[in-house]
């Protein structure tokens, strides 16, 4: 199960945030960013590489999350990746491999902007965040859950939720997680700056894209990839928006390799 701590930190333009993380394993180190289906989307992919390869794994849940607090000056996702880095420096982590999901990809990807020297290379899987024309992201906040199921799962039945057989505080959660998710995400889960910052991006990347996403589409991963130097494009056959959920084994083979080839770089060591 790993342990579970409260990180203090103290970050610019934010202040005070606490953050809830879950530390498990002691090999080559991963952190797992969640996507707006919370922390719960990445723990049994983090128990996955602990179990099967032997990492160590860090998954933190977004401030707001999970019924966690979340500070008033911590309200974007540029923020959130301030955050994070500030993490990877008070855990003394060095050569992580970052791997981000949906709006964790989009994270990430603020997160490899900064440069961190901690970041041995990131891996983006159906990251949100860009624009790319003709190729729009799904408006989440219309959906119902039903509606987000058929959306983002190649094998939608396998994964509805009936909210009426929720408990309440299961409900409650999840109406957090909805409301800080559109905080930091705004409504469009996108920012127009942000596809063209991307050619800053100076650590290695890895952007995995599942062929049956329909809340950001094949071309839209594509249009990522281009947009990032160097980055490597690896499409999932027969699985969608959250394929480390629907098809782990799909996800683990690729990211594994990819941090084993840059294990113990970071982006300082790259020139830049």
């Amino acid at each position: 199960m790993g342990t579970e701590t409260k990180q203090s930190l103290t970050v610019e333009g934010v202040g005070q945030v606490e953050v809830t993380v879950t530390d498990v394993g002691g090999g080559p180190p991963f952190l797992l960013v969640h996507g707006g289906a919370g922390p719960q989307s990445m723990a049994a992919f983090a128990d996955l590489l602990v179990t099967t390869r032997g990492a160590r794994v860090i998954t933190p849940t977004h401030p707001g999350f999970g019924a966690t607090p979340r500070p008033d000056g911590l309200a974007s996702i540029a923020a959130l990746a301030r955050v994070y880095v500030a993490l990877l420096e008070q855990m003394d982590v060095q050569g992580v491999t970052v791997v981000g999901n949906s709006i964790g990809g989009w994270i990430v990807a603020e997160m490899a902007l900064l440069r961190s020297s901690r970041i041995g290379g990131v891996v983006l899987v159906d990251a949100a965040g860009i624009e790319v024309e003709g190729h729009p992201i799904v408006d989440f906040f219309s959906l119902t859950l039903d509606q987000v199921a058929e959306f983002s799962y190649h094998d939608p039945d396998r994964f509805r939720i009936d909210p009426t057989t929720m408990p309440e505080a299961q409900r409650a959660v999840m109406a957090g997680n909805r409301a800080s998710l559109a905080t930091y995400g705004g409504q469009s889960m996108s920012d127009p700056s942000l596809r063209g910052r991307l050619a800053n991006i100076a650590v290695p990347t890895l952007v995995v894209w599942g062929d049956g996403d329909q809340i950001v589409d094949l071309e839209y991963g594509r249009a990522y990839a281009a947009a990032i130097p160097g980055a490597t494009f690896i499409l999932l056959t027969a699985t969608g928006h959250v394929p480390q959920i629907e098809t782990p084994e799909q996800v683990l083979a690729p990211v594994w390799d990819f941090a084993a080839a840059h294990a113990g770089r970071g982006s300082a060591t790259t020139g830049q």
